[in-house]
């Protein structure tokens, strides 16, 4: 690479980084007025039995006034069923009591945290281990795990990502685009990818200043969450307000990240959203991520962009490798995600640089 480009390269990254830092977050605030109360009680239900009905449309318009106007939306009736969704709990918890509570208390007690004065602003009071589902599985390879576990997670993850295939297709069909889009949009050579969190967020001395997770908009497709129904935390910015979101018994979360933002060019947006920690009770949280392909090249959908920025030969969202978007990411997680795109866009239009995200 000439010198010109490499230094072209690194100031755009600088000049980014510097409005990541520069940008304000939404105030921290454990409480709730009012309006956030009301915002709560109106967050978005999806009954998925009344897809096959005479209720279909009005669902059909549910959903697509969640994915406009709030980026995350809870399902329930969605086809799992409560008996697996019941011992995946039960076995997650006790995973967690047998394997990983002894260490998240060691990780704790090495670091002060039980005695800390000030916010904390780089890291996160959960305690987590991932898996890996397509293309490839690493299940087996994950240590402490036992069969009856394993068996139990794989069958899980199989019927997630078929609801995750189902949610994409309902969301093509509110968006107007061919039944299967968004699925080939995400394929790449080797197929989606697939993976879960599973977290715990145990009991925090001091949640005013330490957060579970901190906020964050998240990277890729779409996200399937199965949270405790009994220890809430989980909150999502709306209106500039941190807004809980319900704890429902067998019911999937289900929010949008940042290449839905794209694909749909900002049609259907990502949220900022957060893990606030309890005082007591400890948080189960399993989230499912279906992810495009590390090769697949993201980029608005032609019928999604608008008549004029077409007739410009521009789209508002750039176009990208999601591979080259997740180096970024993992740099920049918890900064503002305008910025990342930006970053994007610049390689874009450079194509002779190598990724910003490798600078």
């Amino acid at each position: 690479m000439h010198k010109t480009s490499q230094g072209k390269q690194a100031s755009a990254l600088s000049s980014f980084c510097v409005r990541e830092k520069e940008r304000e977050q939404p105030k921290e605030k454990q409480g709730f007025t009012s309006a956030s109360r009301e915002k709560m009680e109106n967050f978005p239900v999806i009954n998925m039995e009344n897809l096959n009905g005479e209720q279909r449309a009005i669902t059909m318009d549910k959903i697509k006034d969640a994915c406009e106007n709030w980026g995350f939306f809870e399902l329930v009736n969605h086809g799992i069923p409560p008996e697996l969704m019941d011992t995946v709990e039960r076995m997650t918890k006790g995973h967690y009591k047998k394997c990983m509570e002894q260490r998240f208390k060691e990780l704790v007690a090495s670091k002060g945290l039980e005695y800390v004065e000030t916010e904390v602003h780089d890291l996160d009071w959960e305690s987590t281990f991932h898996l890996k589902h397509l293309p490839v599985s690493n299940i087996s390879q994950i240590p402490d795990l036992d069969d009856d576990y394993r068996k139990v997670m794989k069958d899980f993850a199989v019927k997630l990502e078929n609801l995750a295939e189902e949610l994409m297709d309902l969301l093509c069909e509110n968006l107007g685009l061919e039944k299967g889009y968004l699925k080939k949009a995400f394929h790449g050579s080797n197929g989606p990818n697939f993976g879960t969190k599973v977290s715990n967020y145990p009991p925090c001395p001091k949640p005013d200043l330490i957060k579970g997770l901190r906020a964050h908009t998240d990277a890729g497709g779409i996200v399937l969450l199965f949270q405790d129904d009994k220890v809430s935390g989980l909150q999502l910015l709306k209106d500039g307000q941190w807004v809980n979101v319900p704890p429902m018994h067998h019911s999937i979360v289900v929010n949008l990240g940042d290449q839905i933002e794209v694909i749909t060019n900002g049609k259907y947006k990502s949220v900022l959203h957060r893990v606030v920690a309890q005082t007591d009770g400890n948080r189960m949280s399993i989230a499912s991520f279906y992810n495009p392909g590390s090769d697949a090249v993201i980029y608005p959908a032609p019928a999604l962009v608008e008549s004029k920025a077409e007739e410009a030969g521009e789209a508002a969202y750039p176009k990208f490798a999601f591979e080259d978007y997740m180096k970024l990411y993992a740099a920049l997680k918890f900064q503002a995600k305008e910025p990342r795109f930006q970053a994007m866009k610049a390689m874009e239009s450079s194509p002779n640089l190598e990724s910003i995200a490798t600078a």
